[in-house]
């Protein structure tokens, strides 16, 4: 049997401090800050520890103000950690080695890193330059994405011409283009409307099977981590919760299943069975705990006249909540 890869990225007790200032309201609290100003301490990362295989692609969720960008930019090399450890591809992130810039890339959904005034195709030739990229791996790259993005009508347009959409496909594309091994996508679906989401989701799962490249998503569009991630690490107030896959995260925190019924009679009373959520159209969706879900299966099949039923898990929308809730505040927290 081979020997385990190296991970491609390996957090170790990672951690993020600010010193945020605070003072009382008046005028006199504005005078003594001048003198002496009070400080709190806020830990947007709170000792995270994970690793990462090369090619997975894995969903980093929490709510805003989890530490969600926070690490990134860390794992980017944006920021010195105040504690802890981390290697991304063998390399120390915040000591910005140039073998390192041109192994890994960082997307943010709500940041715009091409040239505002001048045509896309104009910024790809800068990457292209930044980068080193060879004349012909760059064309072959540029063109392979044309293709899979249909950026063609667009690539002569300036940025600032371009909808939402069509810019954050340009983003991608221009980050892209040196070939990363590494991603770290923040957000890259944000604003975007559902056919563009899936346009954008689309390119990153090509680009991973294509390139084996590893990706670390942050999303609050769970559609965006159903359909990439097989695994997610989920961090509350800077601290990690769980880290596993998306099965294991809805059989740890999910208290309860949805069963649904398809009877002629759409008015029956089932309450007997379960918490009725839903009835339309001859169908009844009931609530019930997942111990009991197969009991309450077995009753309304002996019991009624039944002409289909399913069982199904909660919405990944609700465990992740559920997640959240669960969660012991633990102080005030900064960062994504």
């Amino acid at each position: 049997m081979p020997p385990n890869p190296s991970p491609a990225i390996s957090v170790n007790r990672l951690t993020k401090t600010y010193a945020v200032p605070e003072r009382d309201p008046g005028l006199a609290a504005a005078v003594r800050s001048l003198v002496r100003r009070k400080t709190r301490e806020i830990r947007a990362v709170d000792q995270v520890s994970f690793e990462i295989q090369p090619g997975e692609v894995v969903g980093f969720l929490g709510p805003n103000g989890a530490g969600k960008t926070t690490t990134l930019k860390m794992l980017a090399g944006l920021l010195h950690p105040t504690g802890g450890s981390a290697q991304v591809l063998g390399y120390t992130p915040w000591t910005r080695d140039k073998g390192y810039l041109r192994q890994m890339t960082l997307v943010m959904g709500n940041r715009n890193q091409l040239a505002w005034d001048l045509p896309a195709s104009d910024s790809f030739d800068l990457q292209r330059a930044v980068y080193r990229v060879p004349e012909v791996e760059f064309r072959r790259t540029r063109d392979e994405f044309i293709g899979l993005l249909d950026l063609g009508p667009l690539l002569k347009k300036p940025v600032r011409n371009l909808s939402l959409g069509e810019r954050m496909k340009m983003e991608i594309a221009g980050a892209l283009l040196h070939g990363p091994q590494v991603l770290f996508l923040d957000e890259p679906t944000i604003g975007l409307d559902v056919t563009m989401q899936k346009r954008i989701r689309a390119f990153v799962a090509e680009y991973n099977q294509r390139h084996g490249a590893t990706v670390l998503l942050t999303s609050h569009y769970m559609a965006d981590v159903v359909a990439l991630c097989k695994r997610v690490i989920v961090i509350h107030h800077g601290r990690l919760l769980f880290d596993g896959g998306l099965a294991g995260l809805v059989d740890r925190f999910s208290a309860y299943k949805t069963i649904g019924v398809q009877l002629d009679d759409a008015a029956a009373d089932l309450s007997g069975y379960g918490e009725v959520v839903e009835r339309g159209e001859g169908r009844i969706a009931l609530r019930v705990p997942k111990a009991e879900a197969a009991r309450a299966t077995a009753r309304l099949l002996a019991d009624l006249p039944v002409g289909d039923i399913t069982i199904e898990d909660p919405p990944i929308e609700d465990v992740i909540e559920r997640v959240f809730t669960q969660a012991a505040p633990a102080g005030g927290e900064a960062g994504g």
